[in-house]
C-alpha cells in the first residue's frame, strides 16, 4: 500500500463528507492559481497544514516529508527565473564569470518565491484532500458533482494499476538483486533497462486480463464501487464558503 493511501484511511477527517473535502480542496487551489497572492497562499498553507496535522492527525513528520518531493521540483523551476547568465550586472546580485555575470534582479527574485509559494500552497491543498479522503470516496464524490463518467473510470483503473505495477517491480528488483543485477554501475543501467521493458510487457498483459475479466462480470462501461455514505453538514458547509470568501477579500484588499 503507497504511503499517502494507508494515511488516509488512518486520517481523523476520513470520515467527513467526501464531496465536502472535494469543493475545499479545488476552491483552494483554484484560489492559490488565480490570485496569486502571497498573502493568500501563506493563509491557505497554514490552514491545510492545522486541518491536515492537527485535525487529521496526519504525523508532522510524515507531512514535512512529503512536501520535499515537489520543493525540489520547484527548486529547479524558480532557479530558471531568479538567475540569469548575462554581460550586464543586475540590481540583486552579480557574480562575475570573465565577461559574464551569473546575475538575478530583485524583481526576478520576487517573481521566483510568490511562484513557489503560489505552488507549495496549491499543493497542500491536493495533500488534504489525498491524506484525509480514501480514493474510493473521492470517485463517488466525483460523481454524485457530475464529473465526466470517462475521466473518473480512468482515475479508478490508474489507481488500480498503481499497485500492480508497484508490486510487479517490486517483484522484478528483488530477483535481479538476488542474481547480482546491480554489483556495478553498468550492469544497474542494464538491469534497469530491463525492469523497464519487462514492465511494460506485463503492464499490457495484465490490462488485457482486467479487461477480460471485467467483460466476463458484464461490464457495461461504468465501474461501481461500494462506498461509505457520510452526510453534508450545514455547519461544515458555512464554514467552508466563510473560508473561500475570507480568501477572496484577501485577494481583493490585499493583493
Amino acid at each position: 500500500m503507497l504511503l499517502i493511501d494507508k494515511l488516509s484511511y488512518q486520517s481523523k477527517l476520513r470520515y467527513v463528507n467526501a464531496s465536502e473535502k472535494l469543493v475545499y480542496a479545488l476552491l483552494t487551489l483554484v484560489l492559490c492559481v488565480l490570485s496569486r497572492s502571497v498573502k493568500v497562499a501563506v493563509l491557505v498553507f497554514a490552514v491545510n497544514g492545522v486541518l491536515t496535522v492537527g485535525k487529521g492527525g496526519i504525523p508532522l513528520f510524515r507531512y514535512i516529508k512529503l512536501f520535499m518531493i515537489p520543493l525540489a521540483f520547484l527548486a529547479a523551476g524558480t532557479a530558471a527565473v531568479m538567475i540569469n547568465v548575462s554581460r550586464t550586472p543586475m540590481d540583486a546580485f552579480a557574480l562575475p564569470a570573465g565577461e559574464w555575470y551569473i546575475t538575478g534582479s530583485n524583481e526576478g527574485i520576487r517573481r521566483g518565491l510568490r511562484l513557489c509559494v503560489t505552488a507549495l500552497s496549491a499543493v497542500s491543498s491536493l495533500y488534504f484532500l489525498s491524506l484525509n479522503t480514501v480514493m474510493t470516496d473521492i470517485l463517488c464524490s466525483c460523481r454524485k458533482l457530475h464529473f465526466p463518467p470517462l475521466l473518473t473510470e480512468l482515475m479508478l483503473l490508474i489507481y488500480r494499476f498503481i499497485f500492480v505495477l508497484f508490486e510487479t517491480a517490486s517483484s522484478i528488483t528483488v530477483s535481479q538483486q538476488s542474481r547480482l543485477g546491480n554489483r556495478g554501475f553498468k550492469t544497474r543501467i542494464r538491469s534497469f533497462g530491463k525492469l523497464g521493458s519487462s514492465l511494460f510487457i506485463l503492464a499490457l498483459k495484465r490490462s488485457s486480463t482486467l479487461y477480460d475479466a471485467m467483460e466476463s462480470r458484464c461490464y457495461d462501461g461504468s465501474i461501481r464501487v461500494l462506498s461509505r455514505e457520510q452526510p453534508a453538514k450545514a455547519g461544515e458547509i458555512a464554514v467552508i464558503a466563510l473560508y473561500g470568501a475570507v480568501l477572496v477579500l484577501v485577494w481583493l484588499l490585499c493583493g
